[in-house]
């Protein structure tokens, strides 16, 4: 399949008015680049469900903090170009910094309830930057639907958040996360991971997918679960935990004691100068 590269917003203006004026339905996939199965992932199932499919690739700055690795997150294009033709992609969008951030750019996107929370505590600004780069992608683009990984959890909800808030005219779908076989969330930034780490690492979905297999089995305090997780990631002295913790799913409030609807197992935990981040939900059985 031809993948079309779209860099200036005339031309991605030509391809969205191209489809508007035939009917069809258009999917979009936000990403930074550095792609791998889980993004494909998304464009698959993205193609399943729309006629055409874009993917953006912008490493955005103003999401990276101090002391980040912006300079050297990984920049593969060609590859990157490669798979998405593979998977079926119809377009990808390459803005340049002047498109998304023109001179004297001064407007900024917050959640003022949960953009400090959880990721947020440790990365301030981190979503800020998130939310007003896609709020400007969705602006550019003009999705009718949209593709995020439930591997960044936090990231989905506030998007939903800012979409039903805002009154974005898209629909805003949230995909599992894809694993490794030895069950580490896909990241772009694994390939860092030394392979005396990797075994660290592993221990996070671990333990995360033995509190799942514990509230399955009728487990229900919230206390009880956390130290399912944490009692497996202490045995890997390498790893420090940011934060463990349970919320409700859509409002990633605190759930008390005990769980009484559907949740979310969620942390960040550091390995070496890798910051990780793992989900698993909790969802009542029928």
């Amino acid at each position: 399949m031809t993948l079309q590269t779209i860099v200036e917003t005339a031309a991605l203006d030509a391809f969205r008015l191209s489809l508007f004026s035939g009917g069809k339905k258009l999917a979009f996939v936000p990403t930074m680049g550095a792609l791998h199965e889980g993004h494909l992932a998304l464009v698959k199932q993205a193609r399943q469900n729309a006629d055409s499919v874009i993917v953006s690739i912008f490493v955005n700055p103003t999401q990276f903090g101090p002391g980040e690795d912006f300079n050297r997150y990984p920049r593969t294009l060609t590859e990157d170009a490669r798979m998405l033709a593979e998977a079926g992609c119809d377009a990808v969008f390459l803005p340049n910094i002047a498109t998304i951030y023109p001179e004297d750019f001064q407007t900024w996107i917050h959640n003022e309830s949960l953009e400090n929370q959880l990721c947020g505590a440790s990365r301030p600004g981190h979503f800020r930057g998130v939310l007003t780069v896609v709020l400007k992608l969705f602006n550019l683009v003009r999705p009718d639907v949209a593709y995020f990984g439930k591997k960044d959890y936090q990231q989905w909800r506030l998007i939903e958040k800012m979409v039903a808030d805002l009154n974005v005219p898209l629909k805003v779908i949230g995909s599992e996360t894809v694993r490794e076989p030895d069950g580490l969330a896909m990241s772009s930034r694994n390939r860092y991971l030394k392979p005396e780490q990797r075994p660290a690492a592993v221990a996070i979905s671990r333990g995360v997918k033995a509190a799942v297999e514990k509230y399955k089995a009728g487990e229900l305090g919230s206390q009880v679960l956390i130290s399912t997780v944490a009692k497996e990631i202490a045995l890997q002295p390498a790893i420090a935990v940011e934060y463990l913790t349970i919320r409700e799913q859509i409002s990633l409030a605190p759930v008390g004691d005990s769980i009484k609807g559907p949740a979310v197992i969620l942390l960040a935990a550091r390995l070496g100068d890798l910051r990780l981040i793992d989900n698993m939900e909790l969802n009542p059985s029928a």
